[in-house]
Order: C-alpha cells, then sequence, then structure tokens
C-alpha cells in the first residue's frame, strides 16, 4: 500500500452546497472515515496540495469565466451559472485546491514516489466547460492534469477514462479535437440522464476523430454489461494507443443503491475495473495512474466503493 497515494485536505469539506444539495461535504466525509477506519490512509502516502496556478487552470476555462466565479464566490453569491452548481465564499478556493490535488498526484507518481494516487476531491470536474460551470463542477480537474503532464513533464499521448455514470462532456470538449490524448466514457444514455452528450457517434472532430470513444449504457445496465463493454472496447483502445500515463474520473455513481441513476454496479466491479486498468497502466506506463473522484451520491455505496478502489490501487485482488 506504500506505493499508491492518497491527496487530501479538509478543505474541500469547506465547500458547502447547502443541506439537500446531493453534491455535499458528508460525501467526502463518508470517504475519510471509510479510509480511516480501515486502516488504508495510514497504509497509503498521504499528499498534501497546493492550489492550482491559475496560469494553469487557463489552458481549459477561459480568463472570463475564472474571473467571473472568482467574484461571485467573493460576492457571496449562492450559485453561478445554473441553480445546481451551487457556491459559497470558499468554493473558488476549494476548485484551486481540488485541481491542485490532481496536480500534486501527478507529481508525486511522475517522481516515482507512487506507483499510482487517489484525489479524492471536491467540487468535481468533468462536467466543467470551457466558459460556464455545469453539473456540480467548476474546474475540470482531471483536464488540468492532464494539460499538466504536458506542461511539467512533456508527456503527449494521455488515456482519460471516465466511468462516472453521467457523460464527460467537459473533458470530451475540451480534448475532442486532440489526437493525441484518448478519452474513453461509459455512462448511462444521454437520451435518458444529465448531460445528454455522449452518444456512440461522437468520437472526436477535426485531427482527433476517432480519439474520443463514448459506450453509452441503457438504464438497468449492471456488471455484465460493463464488463463486456470493458473486454471488448475499452481495454484493447487503450492497449493500441499505447499512453505515457492513464487518468481516470472515477464516479462511483453507477452503483446500483445511488439515486441519480438507473445503472445497476455492484461495488465489486468497481474494484474489478480499478484492477483491470492498474494492470494495463503496468503493462504500457509503468504504472502511472492517477484517479479522480467525480460522483457518487449514495453515502454507503460511496464509502464501500471507495474501499474496494483504493484496495484495488494498492494490489489487492
Amino acid at each position: 500500500m506504500n506505493h499508491t497515494g492518497i491527496v487530501w485536505s479538509d478543505v474541500f469539506l469547506q465547500h458547502d452546497t447547502g443541506p439537500h444539495h446531493p453534491e455535499r461535504a458528508e460525501r467526502l466525509q463518508s470517504i475519510h472515515d471509510r479510509l480511516a477506519s480501515t486502516g488504508l490512509l495510514t497504509r497509503c502516502r498521504v499528499i498534501t496540495p497546493e492550489p492550482v496556478d491559475l496560469s494553469l487552470v487557463e489552458r481549459v476555462h477561459a480568463g472570463e469565466y475564472i474571473g467571473r466565479f472568482q467574484e461571485a464566490c467573493e460576492q457571496g453569491r449562492h450559485s453561478i451559472d445554473t441553480s445546481d452548481c451551487a457556491i459559497c465564499p470558499i468554493s473558488f478556493d476549494a476548485a484551486r485546491l481540488a485541481a491542485g490535488a490532481v496536480v500534486a498526484a501527478v507529481d508525486q507518481v511522475m517522481a516515482g514516489r507512487c506507483v499510482n494516487a487517489f484525489c479524492p476531491v471536491r467540487p468535481p470536474g468533468h462536467h466543467a466547460e470551457y466558459r460556464a460551470a455545469m453539473g456540480f463542477c467548476f474546474f475540470n480537474n482531471i483536464a488540468i492534469g492532464a494539460e499538466y503532464l504536458r506542461v511539467r513533464y512533456g508527456l503527449q499521448r494521455l488515456v482519460i477514462l471516465d466511468w462516472d455514470v453521467h457523460h464527460g462532456n467537459g473533458t470530451q470538449h475540451h480534448f475532442e479535437a486532440d489526437p493525441d490524448l484518448l478519452f474513453i466514457s461509459l455512462h448511462q444514455h444521454p437520451y435518458t440522464l444529465f448531460p445528454g452528450t455522449g452518444f456512440a457517434q461522437e468520437t472526436g472532430v477535426g485531427d482527433g476523430v476517432n480519439a474520443t470513444m463514448n459506450i453509452p449504457l441503457m438504464p438497468g445496465s449492471s456488471d455484465d454489461e460493463y464488463r463486456e463493454a470493458f473486454d471488448l472496447q475499452v481495454l484493447p483502445a487503450i492497449s493500441k494507443f499505447k499512453p505515457e500515463f492513464i487518468l481516470v474520473s472515477t464516479g462511483f455513481d453507477a452503483h446500483v443503491c445511488d439515486p441519480l441513476a438507473q445503472i445497476n454496479l455492484q461495488t465489486e466491479s468497481f474494484a474489478w475495473m480499478t484492477r483491470e486498468t492498474r494492470a494495463l497502466a503496468e503493462s504500457l506506463c509503468g504504472g502511472r495512474l492517477v484517479t479522480v473522484v467525480e460522483g457518487g451520491y449514495h453515502l454507503e455505496a460511496l464509502a464501500d466503493c471507495t474501499q474496494a478502489h483504493v484496495e484495488a490501487l494498492g494490489g489487492k485482488g
């Protein structure tokens, strides 16, 4: 377990979305409590993040939007762009730190201090667009991490795998013209779930055609459908692409107990996907793997899935 890093800051808990918001502080508290009670937190390398440099955020988001988000928080507004993007005075700082967590995880993996790392952060990021907050997300944490790998370490061929139950629209739109980043998303079919993007025919644009793979799954899909998609589509595509680093948006809201979607995965499927991805990273890119929390809104299922995920990152199973 000393080869797996976990990035943690109590600041993530201070992003206050209100008592009835699905994306609330209790989500991360349940993750922390489970990692602590099982001893996983002490068996992993705990990484302390720093706020991301805004010049890096500007590679993913418009400067006008960054300033508008900061100003909205400073003015004490309750939301930005949509009512589901709830904010408080600390939200801008929490978002900078969430993106900074991915940067810190990347640094630890690239330095060889960790083989892989897990980032339980909030606010989440994969819905955030270039000029707008969306779907509980403000800064696209995983996209910023990918840009950092290029700026700081000169890596080019990257994979972002997204198994959140909602399509990672912001991530796709940022990279869809990029032939050197393979974006793969498994999600509930966009006809049936927010954000309404991620159809199979969305395969990229311009030079990036065929570097985007969307795998929409119908409501009621469960372990067998996900494992088949992984075996027949996800793993072969990543193997063929030969990435230098793999990043994963690890939403846990495809769990059967989650209240915001209708996919029926059991906890073990998240562990299985993690083991398969870890093994692929070990065979293709020296184990370089960073995973970032997106969704997951049933607290007990979120804790169960997180425990299984971290154990699998550490080599269990």
